[in-house]
């Protein structure tokens, strides 16, 4: 939404308006001003509200009680400061469990290996003793038919038991090789159970660990921020511990749902894991968000200035400059589209000239950016100008006395302020324009 406000930092040269005319019927109707230089300054307004230089929100880790408040709420604080301690047994009981499944996953069963080698070495030492034997004797028999007979059984037999023997050494490696793959199988199981448990047993040790809450950042605490429960996260040590395997999780207890927090914190009192406890804000630099409207923020860029009042404090300006704008829209309240534009915050002052006291974060501000300037530019008074969609025309008076006449003229915009526009081309600096009705002339009409 844009708003024009009379603005201080326009500067005009001294402007002597004139009538056309020193007679009645002319005089009554047609009010001129003189074409000039001056400064026009355009400004866009949007709603914004004053922001801290950062706030952090600090959740309960674990279901359980307050056990102490070291920092009274309200209390300013560095980054590190202890600001209270939790009890939680439900934490300490899965720290104590996950290292009870840390343990059960560094044990591996254990694979019965054999290795048949030596007793088949042994069998072909007493086979080849054996077949040598037989041929030995064989040489004894007198009938050379006789005798090549017993020597082709003998090696009959012999090529028998070698193609058993070659039979019998493969079933023993594949015996071997099944016994080292399903090792290699538990090997690889149990590598997996065990980075299971130590993650398992990192994330119960880290949540024991911030039982003892700190100031996240330097700030200003404030205790209770939010309340309520937060719903259970499939992620975290829940998570975990759903993916570990039976063996190793089934003794684990059940997080369960959590309690509802009150919105107060006090010794004793329940907390629920994933809660908001408390914020840390930083308050030592301030800044102002403003929504823009989409008509509006394309103008709008980081280095632009701006002012800034606020409903907390009538009469007081404080300075700011454009940060940053948002990328992606906001929704608006009636329905458009707005855009959020960051900005960072100067120390102000009163009307009377005395420092103005210092905001404080989720006040109401207006934010006036001033997201153009024309210095010493031609410009007319924004009354003169006729608006026809995304054309502009004024009406200039062309001659003098009683032989002058209007004519309409069309005019290029500039920056556009809120009792004066530029004009970028259409005018001259001199020329004389109808400042005011110039809706009820005709072009070529007597002045």
């Amino acid at each position: 939404m844009r708003r024009l406000p009379v603005l201080p930092a326009v500067v005009l040269p001294v402007v002597v308006l004139l009538t056309a005319g020193c007679t009645g019927s002319s005089a009554a109707r047609v009010q001129t001003d003189e074409v000039v230089r001056a400064t026009v300054t355009e400004v866009v307004n949007a709603p914004g509200r004053i922001t801290a230089k950062a706030t952090s929100t600090v959740t309960a880790p674990a279901d359980g009680t307050v056990a102490a408040l070291l920092v009274p709420d309200g209390a300013t604080v560095t980054k590190g400061t202890i600001l209270l301690r939790l009890d939680s047994p439900a934490a300490q009981q899965r720290l104590a469990q996950a290292r009870s499944a840390k343990a059960a996953a560094a044990t591996r069963p254990r694979v019965p290996q054999a290795d048949l080698s030596p007793l088949q070495d042994q069998l072909d030492a007493a086979a080849d003793g054996a077949f040598a034997a037989a041929r030995a004797a064989a040489a004894q028999v007198p009938d050379p038919t006789a005798r090549q007979g017993v020597l082709d059984a003998v090696a009959a037999a012999e090529a028998r038991y070698r193609g058993a023997a070659t039979a019998a050494r493969s079933i023993a490696g594949s015996v071997s090789a099944g016994a080292s793959g399903l090792g290699s199988a538990l090997d690889a199981l149990g590598s997996s159970q065990r980075l299971q448990a130590d993650a398992l047993l990192q994330a119960a040790q880290t949540t024991v660990e911030a039982l003892t809450v700190t100031a996240p950042q330097d700030g200003v605490v404030t205790y209770g921020a939010g309340g309520g429960a937060a719903p259970a996260a499939p992620g975290g040590l829940s998570g975990l511990l759903g993916q570990l395997p039976a063996g190793l999780a089934g003794a684990l207890p059940s997080t369960g749902s959590p309690p509802a927090t009150s919105a107060a914190l006090a010794v004793g009192g329940p907390v629920a894991s994933g809660a908001p406890m408390l914020t840390v804000t930083d308050v030592s630099g301030l800044g102002v968000t403003a929504d823009v409207d989409e008509t509006d923020i394309l103008l709008v860029r980081p280095g632009v200035p701006a002012g800034v009042q606020l409903d907390a404090v009538p009469g007081a300006a404080y300075d700011a400059a454009v940060a940053s704008v948002d990328v992606t829209p906001s929704p608006a309240a009636g329905g458009g589209v707005t855009y959020r534009v960051r900005l960072t915050l100067t120390p102000g002052s009163t009307a009377d000239g005395a420092p103005s006291p210092q905001p404080r974060p989720g006040m109401s501000a207006v934010v006036d950016l001033r997201v153009r300037e024309a210095v010493n530019a031609v410009s007319v008074p924004s009354s003169a100008v006729l608006r026809d969609g995304a054309k502009a025309a004024v009406f200039i008076q062309d001659g003098t006395g009683g032989g002058a006449v209007l004519r309409r003229r069309e005019v290029v915009l500039g920056a556009q302020g809120s009792d004066r526009v530029e004009v970028v081309s259409g005018l001259e600096v001199g020329q004389r324009i109808v400042s005011r009705d110039a809706d009820r002339l005709r072009d070529g009409q007597q002045a």
